[in-house]
Formats: structure tokens, sequence, C-alpha cells
């Protein structure tokens, strides 16, 4: 057992400007220092706190990179894990303030990977080095929105709506330990499908955009690692579990004046960040017989991490901006209780059942032998009938004794004592039948117990025949059941065939970004260093028309993540073509092994002929071998430095490629919603609002709508009236708009 407190650490966030205020001292006591001016205009009399310092066990300053927070943090607590421990991390504080970067890590650059893809990566390499041990890894991803649980690793996740997805449910076993229903356990081999599974769970992720943060996670989310290992040959397994834990922020609804779903959003995260902060209290307090973990879903299934079997770190992230001080204070207030908190970690060892089984089964059979070499006699599960014989006048004239103290010795042999009762239950039942004038009491005892018998494999036959018409029932409602899902299907597709026949511009309105993005990086990248796999397939959308491309390009050329996906994209080209180069290189360093090898047998054959012809001694050293030996060594050398090299590019290219995929899948939603907006205004332009079209200016309308000189072209708009806009007025209008350019570019 290992009694810690739980571990605090402090980060601040980096500002575009230099700010003033605050104080960082890394180095001897790790405190973090915050300095509130008076206000004068309170009164004369002011004895308002103007300094506040908290210490930790360290504080990053705004210089800080990720390697160093995970060098820090988090490899400790994967040791841990790894030796059979429960480990948790998880990041507390404002919205905006950094816990999502630290946490998960940033989408643009390989080196801002967050704790968890840098702990997966940890993990799989110690597992990879250390043949002694067999290591099974299962991977969950709970999210925690408005007090309801979902599975974010559920494939069903992007096909249906989140009120019809099936909720997350907590249930207790007999010795309360939380169990959640409904939560998948997905089996991970490689630290390929570790990170495949963290971007399915990242891309089914609530985000939404507030005034304090433009990607704000409304949600808790759960990132589970369970980890068992076994060593070779032996019974004991230790099954351990490691949870990254990103909260959502807290906020001020009052100070950020957001309203609707976010406003309700708001106050479901800070009143579970408030059950959280009861808990901690609670725990903090000595001689408090009760803690509140029931209050909220997410204390309950951080149970284990705050004040049980768990080693638990706090990651407090605080902004340092002037209109921030008082969130950033309360953040350290709490991490301050927070480190009063005692776990009680213990190593997570039990038995493998099947090796118990198969060892309880050996220490029988050596028993039944020492009984056998003590007594002197062989001993079989079954009674003989001689036994049978001597038993049942035993027992019979036990019954007939009147006197009551008189005893029944059968020794310590369990069969006999076993076979006497039953003779005697038998007794107890003949005895009413035979009062009654059924029977005369003259059956035998073996009797009775076949007619019990026959009894026992009637009722086993009735609760059979009942089972089997409950299967039936069920049946039955299953098939009705996929009758009416199959009669539903046919009529939305009848449906939809209706409505793309009266209005094929807005039903065609269809995602084509994945198309787009593929067909423009097949020039890009001549290598074949792909996935093998994707988590998330996609249909392949259709080809595309004229005008569905024009506005595609359109709003590809001014979407403001373009530069960050041009970006990686280029970068994802230079790895590709140094994974090629040291591929190539291995390849030759293999070649010339080979042949080195081939001439070592060669000359090492010579060598033994001219030893043969008396030509050389046995005992002299060869040359030529000492050459060709230390060349394949020095080979070996560089071929083990350039797979180095190699192994560590693969990874990259690996994480580069999610990155581009999240990328996609953010492309095209925006592009849905944009397409989607764009046809309903122009379908009815009636009920747009003069002002939100002012405030909401889109590519694709100042594509159709803006104004044209009338000197340069006889009209000035193109003519939107009218319920259908076909490809062919767009594809005109675009003809139209070249060439006015192509004439403007010509007088000038």
């Amino acid at each position: 057992m290992v009694k810690q407190t739980i571990q605090i650490f402090a980060r601040v966030k980096p500002t575009k400007k230099p700010t003033t205020g605050f104080f960082v001292d890394c180095e001897e006591q790790s405190s973090l220092e915050f300095v509130v001016p008076r206000d004068l205009a309170d009164g004369f009399i002011n004895n308002k706190k103007e300094n506040f310092k908290f210490r930790f066990q360290k504080v990053f300053d705004q210089t800080a990179d990720q390697e160093q927070i995970f060098e820090t943090i988090a490899k400790p607590v994967a040791e841990s894990v790894l030796e059979g421990y429960n480990g948790t991390i998880f990041a507390y504080g404002q919205t905006g303030s950094g816990k999502t970067f630290t946490i998960t890590g940033g989408a643009e650059h390989y080196n801002d990977r967050g704790i968890i893809p840098r702990t997966l990566s940890y993990i799989y390499h110690y597992i990879g080095k250390n043949s002694s041990m067999v290591y099974t890894t299962h991977i969950s991803y709970l999210e925690i929105y408005n007090e309801a649980g979902y599975d974010l690793l559920n494939p069903q996740h992007e096909a249906s709506r989140l009120e019809d997805l099936p909720r997350v449910t907590i249930m207790e076993d007999s010795d309360q330990n939380i169990h959640l229903k409904n939560l998948s356990l997905q089996q991970s081999a490689n630290e390929e499908e570790a990170l495949d599974l963290l971007f399915l769970g990242d891309t089914n992720r609530m985000i939404a955009e507030t005034p304090m943060n433009e990607a704000s996670t409304r949600s808790h989310c759960i990132f589970t690692i369970h980890l068992c290992s076994k060593e070779l040959g032996s019974a004991t397994v230790r099954c351990s579990k490691l949870h990254l834990v990103d909260l959502a922020g807290s906020e001020r609804v009052g100070k950020t004046g957001v309203g609707g779903q976010i406003l309700t959003e708001a106050k479901y995260i800070n009143l579970s960040l408030h059950y959280l902060e009861q808990v901690i209290i609670a725990l903090s307090e000595k001689n408090r017989s009760h803690i509140p973990y029931r209050n909220s879903m997410m204390t309950s299934v951080l149970r284990d991490s705050l004040g049980g079997n768990c080693m638990t770190t706090m990651i407090a992230t605080v902004s340092v901006e002037r209109s921030n001080i008082a969130e950033s204070i309360s953040t350290c207030r709490f991490a301050q209780r927070v480190a009063l908190i005692k776990n009680d970690a213990l190593l997570n060892e039990e038995l493998d059942p099947a090796l118990m089984i198969v060892r309880l089964k050996k220490e029988i059979q050596s028993l039944k032998e020492e009984l056998a070499l003590v007594t002197g006699e062989q001993r079989s599960d079954k009674l003989t009938q001689q036994e049978i014989q001597q038993l049942e006048e035993q027992v019979n004239v036990y019954l007939e004794d009147p006197d009551c103290e008189v005893t029944l010795d059968l020794g310590s042999d369990m069969r006999k004592i076993y076979f006497c009762f039953s003779l005697l239950k038998v007794k107890v039942r003949e005895k009413p039948c035979a009062q009654n004038g059924v029977s005369n009491g003259s059956s035998p005892p073996l009797m009775g117990i076949s007619d019990g018998n026959d009894r026992k494999s009637h009722a086993e036959l009735q609760k059979l025949q009942e089972m089997l018409t409950h299967r039936d029932n069920e049946i039955s409602i299953l098939v009705n059941m996929l009758k009416r899902e199959k009669r539903k299907v046919q009529d939305v597709t009848s449906q939809l065939a209706q409505l793309h026949n009266q209005n094929p511009l807005t039903c065609s309105s269809q995602s084509p970004t994945a198309l787009q993005v593929e067909e423009s990086e097949k020039c890009d990248t001549p290598i074949d260093y792909t996935h093998n796999h994707h988590v998330i397939t996609r249909k392949r959308v259709p080809e595309l028309s004229v005008g569905q491309q024009a506005a595609f390009e359109v709003f590809l050329r001014d979407h403001e993540d373009r530069l960050t996906f041009e970006d990686n994209k280029a970068v994802l080209q230079q790895r590709f073509n140094e994974a090629k180069t040291l591929g190539e290189q291995v390849n030759q360093i293999r070649i010339r092994v080979n042949d080195l090898k081939t001439q070592l047998k060669i000359r090492r054959k010579q060598m033994a002929a001219q030893v043969l012809t008396g030509n050389q001694k046995d005992s002299e050293s060869d040359p030529v071998e000492e050459r060709i030996l230390n060349q394949i060594e020095e080979e070996k050398k560089n071929y083990k430095i350039t797979s180095g090299y190699l192994k560590g590019l693969r990874t990259e290219i690996e994480h580069l490629q999610l990155l581009r995929e999240k990328s996609k899948v953010k492309l095209q939603r925006d592009f849905e919603n944009w397409w989607t907006q764009e046809g309903s205004r122009l379908q009815d332009p009636s009920a747009e609002d003069t002002e939100s079209s002012l405030s909401h200016v889109t590519p694709l309308s100042c594509m159709l709508t803006r104004t044209l000189p009338s000197a340069d072209l006889s009209f000035t708009t193109i003519p939107l009236t009218g319920d259908k806009h076909t490809d062919a007025d767009i594809q005109a209008f675009i003809r139209a708009r070249h060439n006015l350019l192509n004439n403007k570019g010509g007088a000038k």
C-alpha cells in the first residue's frame, strides 16, 4: 500500500501581450503569487488582501512546452500504472485556460501533442520492450454532457442524434464497486489503434463557441486506459487503469452573457464542478462520516480517484490576464484543498481463475493419494454395492431403536454421511404416503430415490418448455420490429426521391469536402505510405456539379483553417520523402550485410581448404575475415540507427495523418452548414433580415449578389428570383465574372 496526498501542479497560459500582477517561482519554493492592488474608491479604510501566494509541487511558466509537462507530471503516473497501481490525471481551470490543450493537445503541429497521445506512446513502447510479461490493453472514452453519460466510441454517434443514443448508467455491486453500463471497452493492440480511438472520440465530442473560447468543450471527458499484465507461467494477474480527465471549463454566466443552449450547458457544468468541490471539501475535513459522491455522475465515476485506491495528480491551469485574475485565484484555492486529500493506492493483484482451478485439482489429487497412503485403501467417488447394503441396515437399526440417545456411527467418510442423509429423507417422505394408504411401506429405499429423480426431471422439462415458449415470443417480436423498420426505410427513401425531383439544387447539397480534399491530394502525395485502415469510414460522395465545385473553391479559399491544412500537408509530404529515403537506406544496408555474409562464408571455406592442404596453420588469424566481420558490425550499427529514425518518423506520420483527417472532418462540417444556410437563404430571399445579412456575409452571397459597375457590364446583379437556381445560372454568372475581370485587366 502506498499512502500519499494528491499531487498538484500549476501551468500558466501564455499571453499575447506582456502582463503584470503575478510572480512565478519555479526553482526554490515552486510558488505562484498574484498581486491585486486595492481600489482607492472603496473608501478610506480598505483592508482587502493584496498578495495571494500558493505553493505547488511545481509551477510551469508561460515558456513550458508539452514535453516538459509529460516528463514531470504524466510519466511517473504512467510508470505506476505499468506496475499495477491505478492512476488519474485531471485538469481543472476556467474556460480558455488551456485544459484541453494540456490533456489532448493541439491539432496544428506534431510537437503540440498532449498528455494522452504521449502517454499512449510511452505505454506501448514499454510493452514492446518488456518481453517477459503478457499485456492486454483496452480503451474507453466517456463523455458527461448535461449530467448524462455517453460513449464517445459508439459507432452510432455520428449517424444518430444525441437524444437517441444509449446513455451510460452507473451500477454498483455488493462491494460498492462502480460499473458503467453501455460503456464499451475497445481492445487496442498497438499505439496506432489507440490513437484512432482517441481521434474518433475527439470528433464526437461536444464543442461550441463561447465569448471566452472559440472552441470550448461543453462536456467532461474521461479517457481510460485499462491495462492487464501477467508474467509467463504465473497465476497472478495485475489489472490497473489510468483515467485522463479533461474537465469542462468553469465560467461565470454573468460575465460571459451567453444564453440558450450554451446557458443550459454552463449551468450543468458549474453544478457538476460545485459537487466536485463539495466532495473535495468533505475529504479534506477530518472526522467527516459522509462523502457526497452520488450527487453527480462525475464524482461517482471518480470515486476511487478521490480519496480511494488511486495515485491522483491535478493540473491547475490559470490565465494571468487582468480580467481573469479572480478565476485564477479561485482555481489555486481549489488546488490547495485538493492537496490535503490522502489516497491509499493498492497493488491490484488477483489470481487467474483458470490457473487456480488447475492448481486446486492437482492439490485434491495429491490429498487423495496421501489419504490412500495413510489408510491403506484406495477410495473411489462412488460407494460399492456392499457398502450401500451395510448403510441401509445401519439406518434401519438406528430408526427402530427406541433409545433417543443412540448415534449413527459412520466414521469420517463424507460419502457415507451424504448417502445416509438421502436415505433418511426418503424414509420421511414415505411415512405420510403410508398413512394415507397410498403405499404400504414395502417399497425399498432405492425406489424412492428413483421417484425423486423422476419428479426432478419432470420439473426441469417444464422449465425448459417455458423457456422455449419465451424465446419464441421474443423472436416473433423482433421479426415484427424488423418489418416495421424496413417499411420506414422504404418510406423515407421514396420521400427523398420525391424531394430530389422537386428541388434538385437543395437536395444536392451534399458535402464535397472529402472528395475535393482527396482529389487535391492525389498529386501531392505520390508515396504509397498510408494507413491500413481508418476509424471513421464515410460514403463516397457522388461527382460534383460545376456550381458546387465553384462554390467549394470560394469557400476553401476564404476558410480560416486553409493555411494550417496546407502547412500540415507540406510537413506530411516532407516526412513521407524522409521516410522513403530512410527506407531505401535500410534496404541498401540489408543488401550490403547479406553480401558481406556471403563473402564471409566463401572466405571461411577457402581458409578451411588451405588448412586441409597444409598451406596454412589452423591457429593463424585471417585479417580478411576480421575486416569483413568489422564491416558487418558497422553495418548493423547503421541499420539500428536508421531503423530507429524510421520508426520515429512513422509515429510522427501517423499523428500528422490523424490531424489531417480531423481537419477534413471539420472542413466538411463547416461546408455542410454553410451550403445549407446559403441554399435556404437563396430559396426565400424575402425572409432574410437586413441586420443579419449585414453582420453575416458569406462567400457565396458575395459571389452571387456583388454589385458591379454599370460602365463595365450591362447588368448590376445576377437575377435570383424564383424558387429554383440551377447549375446553369451559377455557371453563367461565373463566366460573366471572369470576362469582367479579364476586361478590367486589359484596361489597366
